[in-house]
């Protein structure tokens, strides 16, 4: 299929820092071929130079990159919200999708992140691209592979210290994976939950001010018999899932990222941000069980409420919380607002509340939590 993306510039080899005149017949001469070949490693950017589009790259496996069209209705997106100055970034070619966008990602199917930990792999891949963004969903195969959560965020903060390296302002969305069961892992579903589940307090310890790291709840709300083609990879109904869920996210950040025509925001009104980490399975009994949310506050300033939205996994029900007041809907999503008493929380902060669940036989459910924070002014 005709490659549909919009024309981009061409990307010139990158030249050691050169005065202005000599840069300027750098720029002339370079076509004629009569200057020596340029550095091969990459110069730190020039802070002084006109800031050029944000790059962003898309980082993860085959449900990233193969075909990954996500990224595509993603892009689009972000066009149509005035987000127009920017390249998405990856040493892969766009995948098809029959869509124009920008579709360099950095997908390798059927990788493990704790592979491209081990084996450093990043590290070229990010000296090839110089991404300021990095949309992380990956941890699927090692799911898949049986490997234990604690080694795979292990490798998630092998390949931050990688980005940090890089980039000292690397901004980092990574994903709550999408849920997944496959007929050959009857096990995977419940991994998923299990890994998910630690992924929120990785980011609240990893993350910085500089060099923030921010989840996406990918999982939530989404279908393996309805989003997917397989139990694994989105089919296009799951497509247009993911890249709703990635767009509020990686727009937020794109406001406050230099380089961004868009709106950059009140400097005295900055964005709100909170995790909540579930911890299953305090208690269990037949037919129910207690567990924990703990809620804490990933912005740098301080927040006057908080709002989680649970959603139980097979097919578990919320009965009963304390510290904090529960809405249920029909279909079992449960939300949770602060008690008044333990809303106001300081930048860094944290607060809990216990719940109790419902379970269907033989069930060690668990939960994904989304978190909204409100302004104390």
């Amino acid at each position: 299929m005709r490659d549909t993306r919009p024309l981009r510039r061409p990307r010139l080899p990158q030249l050691p820092r050169l005065p202005h005149l000599f840069a300027l017949l750098a720029a002339l001469f370079l076509p004629l071929g009569l200057l020596a070949p340029s550095a091969t490693a990459a110069s730190p950017p020039d802070a002084t130079a006109a800031a050029g589009p944000v790059r962003i790259m898309p980082l993860g496996d085959s449900i990233t990159g193969s075909p990954g069209c996500w990224r595509a209705l993603l892009w689009n997106r972000l066009q149509d919200a005035g987000h127009t100055d920017i390249d998405f970034v990856g040493t892969l070619p766009p995948q098809g999708c029959g869509v124009a966008h920008d579709g360099d990602n950095e997908g390798h199917g059927g990788e493990l992140v704790t592979n491209v930990a081990s084996q450093g792999l990043l590290p070229a891949r990010l000296a090839a691209t110089l991404p300021d963004i990095a949309v992380m969903h990956f941890g699927t195969n090692d799911v898949w592979s049986n490997i234990a959560p604690d080694r795979v965020l292990a490798a998630y903060d092998t390949l931050l210290a990688q980005m940090r390296e890089s980039n000292p302002d690397m901004r980092v969305l990574v994903a709550q994976l999408i849920p997944m069961n496959p007929a050959t892992c009857a096990e995977c579903a419940q991994r998923v939950v299990d890994l998910n589940a630690r992924i929120p307090a990785w980011a609240a310890r990893a993350s910085t001010d500089r060099s923030p790291v921010v989840v996406v709840n990918q999982w939530t709300g989404f279908d393996t018999a309805a989003d997917t083609y397989d139990g694994v990879h989105p089919n296009a109904a799951g497509d247009e899932k993911i890249a709703a869920r990635w767009f509020p996210a990686l727009a937020a950040q794109l406001e406050t990222t230099p380089g961004d025509p868009g709106d950059p925001g009140d400097p005295d009104d900055p964005a709100l941000t909170c995790t909540a980490s579930f911890r299953p399975s305090v208690s269990v009994w037949q037919g129910g069980h207690q567990a924990e949310v703990t809620v804490r506050n990933t912005s740098a300033s301080p927040v006057r409420g908080w709002t989680v939205t649970l959603r139980p996994a097979d097919g578990a029900r919320v009965t009963q919380v304390w510290n904090g007041t529960l809405t249920t809907a029909a279909d079992g999503a449960a939300t949770v607002s602060d008690a008044g008493w333990n809303g106001a929380l300081a930048a860094g902060a944290s607060t809990a509340f216990g719940l109790i669940a419902t379970t269907t036989a033989g069930s060690a459910a668990a939960a994904i939590a989304d978190c909204a924070a409100t302004s104390a002014s």
